[in-house]
């Protein structure tokens, strides 16, 4: 792709960012095309102050949304209303004035240059700006990076949760945006799909400015429901890639394994009650029936955690896809 001939749009979710959106959209250099600012029924009229940008910035286009649905649905008409034009590179980036726009010429670089699909950025690469951070949002980065790539494959990434990414829009295209979460969940929903559809998922460094600002994220939202979709994407991800559209060694790992540590831990605790009745202590060939199985099935496990995490995509996808 020719860096000349790229045509790059930005989507910025709009709520409670009144005070820091002038400064982000002016911050935005001539590498981009358009800028989709989305109203997401805002009640402080984020909308407006890009509104005024847009008289002089013909660059700026205000999407409102009628109703608030949360930020992945302010993100989803976004990206709807960038598609609907020639953009061949989307990117997203918050309102809220902790991400840098004079990055955005390091996130579209390695897609134009045909070596990625999607870019995310990653604020732990740099130990400097880690400092930064407040202590809760290291240690809650970290568990939900570690669970976001159980549900989506790639082990390569880190800060699931990072806002500032860019991807092609022919793969944009190939993901089912009805299907989206529409919380605070859509980044790591967004990154479950690319896996079902191969793309190249890379990580970009990047520092983050942490002041007064108040997130909308809710700490029991991620504890109650974040769990439950990280669970149902690893089900559905392990499903639709080792069974319904290839069945490998993998899978056979991932079979023997699951079965056997179950059938030793089944036959260890039945043993262990049956024994206790009669108050007689288990003989040594009893406990290597029930140690055996676990051994050999977390073995198993352990070879096909090895198989996944070496099964990142490498070649991109929007490489072959027809205009």
């Amino acid at each position: 792709m020719n860096k000349e001939m790229c045509k790059v749009a930005v989507v910025i979710p709009c709520y409670k960012v009144t005070k820091s959106l002038r400064a982000l959209i002016e911050g935005i250099g001539n590498e981009v095309t358009a800028i989709y600012c989305v109203d997401d029924k805002c009640p402080d009229e984020s909308w407006k102050i890009a509104e005024s940008i847009a008289i002089k910035d013909h660059r700026v286009h205000v999407v409102r949304r009628k109703q608030n649905g949360g930020v992945g649905a302010a993100v989803i008409s976004g990206y709807e209303a960038a598609l609907e034009t020639d953009a061949e590179i989307i990117v997203k980036i918050d309102g809220d004035g902790q991400m840098a726009p004079h990055l955005i010429p390091n996130f579209i670089k390695p897609i134009y240059e045909n070596r990625a699909d999607f870019i995310k950025g990653n604020r732990f690469y740099d130990l400097k700006s880690i400092s930064g951070m407040p202590l809760i949002r290291v240690f809650g980065n970290s568990m939900l990076s570690f669970i976001n790539k159980l549900s989506s494959g790639y082990w390569n990434l880190f800060d699931p949760n990072n806002g500032f990414t860019a991807i092609h829009a022919k793969v944009l295209r190939l993901i089912p945006m009805e299907k989206l979460n529409k919380g605070f969940f859509y980044e790591a929903d967004l990154i479950f799909r690319l896996s079902l559809v191969r793309a190249v998922v890379k990580n970009i460094p990047m520092d983050s400015v942490y002041e007064d600002e108040k997130s909308n994220l809710s700490v029991l939202n991620i504890l109650v429901t974040f769990p439950y979709l990280h669970c149902n994407r690893i089900f559905k991800r392990i499903f639709y890639n080792y069974f319904l559209r290839n069945f490998n060694i993998a899978s056979l790992y991932l079979i023997l394994g699951f079965f056997l540590s179950i059938f030793g831990i089944w036959y260890g605790v039945d043993s262990w009650i049956e024994l206790s009745k009669i108050n007689q202590t288990a003989s040594s060939g009893t406990v290597m029936l029930a140690a055996m199985p676990i051994i050999i099935g977390n073995t198993y496990l352990v070879g096909f955690l090895a198989y996944d995490m070496q099964d990142i995509p490498t070649d991109p996808v929007h490489i072959d896809l027809n205009d």
